[in-house]
């Protein structure tokens, strides 16, 4: 199975590719899914597809249609409209999220205890802050990421998502899904709490 749904969301050398495409021979045994919501910034319309060997598509309309009622009319041809038209919109988006992706990049570094690897996709920066663990933010003890991501919304007034959630404990998840001034705003507040 291989999800597709950042194919347009690459950055710097990074290229998209798919693996069908690049190993034919596991086609016929390869599930591909995608979506609307990130390329077209249609969160929540829950609109997706899949290309799959007959048995499986079949399989999975039926589940679907047991488990949830059908998209809407208007969000079909909404998503249509969306792949079937022009890609400058999306151009434009994926060219504010590489320059939030490098400034978040940036920033977090910048945070004593932060170690944040460059994000190649997507819009999400996956940094370790095991250097802030034992420490004490706004006069709470972080033992764990969880700790943080709590003491950073009671200090900072900043939303992180701990590790844990990913089966990662010592990392959190940032979006870059937002203005350029809530990120600066945000990554300095944390940089100041951890001062």
């Amino acid at each position: 199975m291989t999800d597709e749904i950042y194919e347009h969301l690459v950055y710097g050398d990074a290229v998209f590719s798919s693996m069908p495409v690049e190993v034919p021979a596991v086609a016929p045994r390869c599930v591909v899914i995608n979506g609307v919501a990130k390329t077209y910034a249609m969160t929540g319309w829950r609109v997706g597809w899949l290309i799959a060997p007959t048995e499986v598509a079949a399989a999975v309309g039926r589940f679907q249609s047991h488990s949830t009622s059908n998209v809407a009319n208007v969000s079909q041809r909404a998503a249509l409209a969306a792949v079937t038209g022009p890609m400058d919109p999306v151009a434009q988006m994926r060219v504010a999220f590489d320059r939030r992706r490098r400034t978040m990049h940036r920033m977090l570094n910048e945070i004593p205890g932060v170690e944040a690897v460059e994000p190649h996709g997507a819009f999400y920066a996956f940094p370790s802050v095991e250097g802030l663990l034992g420490r004490e933010i706004g006069g709470r003890r972080v033992e764990t990421s969880e700790d943080l991501a709590a003491a950073l919304l009671e200090v900072a007034d900043i939303a992180i998502v701990p590790g844990e959630a990913f089966g990662a404990p010592g990392y959190c998840r940032l979006t870059f899904a937002l203005s350029d001034d809530e990120l600066e705003e945000g990554l300095t507040r944390w940089r100041e709490a951890v001062e």
